[in-house]
């Protein structure tokens, strides 16, 4: 097997519907809601991937169909073969790589799910730009980052991690704030980077 297949990109048909077979089997259920192609496999065709989850659909097994770790062209692609009812893509203040399939997610009306949006915890801590509009608002800057994430884009729907009630209680509260346009512009072109003494 290549590293990739080791690390969970593997995209043949027979695999993904075992997957999905033995996901089923574990969850007790007949149907799953909402089923992702975690990431396209280059040495398969996402059309092909993609067609097989379809079939999947066919069946009665899978409800809705998203796509993660893609890129504007895949995205396209995959919009050929189904119905894509969201986007799970890494984003954040720091890494926004993606802001090209936001955009065609905002457009479209597809939900756009960022993974790790506070860039492995690096948007907690309080400094530059990141640290004085959190000061403003009397909130954590991990609270701003996901506050600013809301305010990018009406299709976002950012998906921290947690590891406690009191820390979900904080991320659910970031919903509440309200960045103003020279915050949320000192955000963007800081990107949350540390200032520079």
């Amino acid at each position: 097997h290549s590293p990739q297949r080791r690390w969970g990109r593997d995209g043949r048909p027979e695999m993904l519907r075992a997957a999905c077979e033995g996901s089923l089997r574990r969850l007790r259920l007949d149907r799953i809601d909402l089923y992702q192609l975690h990431a396209p496999d280059p040495d398969v065709p996402i059309e092909e991937s993609l067609g097989a989850i379809a079939q999947l659909v066919e069946e009665g097994k899978v409800r809705h169909v998203g796509v993660c770790n893609v890129d504007e062209a895949q995205l396209e692609r995959a919009r050929t073969v189904l119905p894509i009812v969201s986007v799970q893509n890494r984003y954040n203040l720091r890494e926004r790589s993606g802001d090209g399939v936001l955009d065609v997610c905002e457009r479209d009306g597809i939900p756009f799910m960022p993974w790790y949006p506070l860039s492995r915890g690096l948007l907690g801590k309080r400094r530059g730009a990141l640290g004085e509009v959190a000061s403003h608002h009397g909130a954590t800057p991990a609270q701003i980052a996901i506050a600013w994430l809301l305010a990018r884009s009406p299709t976002m729907l950012p998906i921290p991690g947690t590891s406690s009630p009191a820390h979900l209680e904080q991320n659910v509260a970031a919903a509440g704030l309200r960045l103003r346009p020279d915050d949320i512009a000192a955000l963007s072109d800081g990107a949350g980077e540390p200032a520079t003494t």
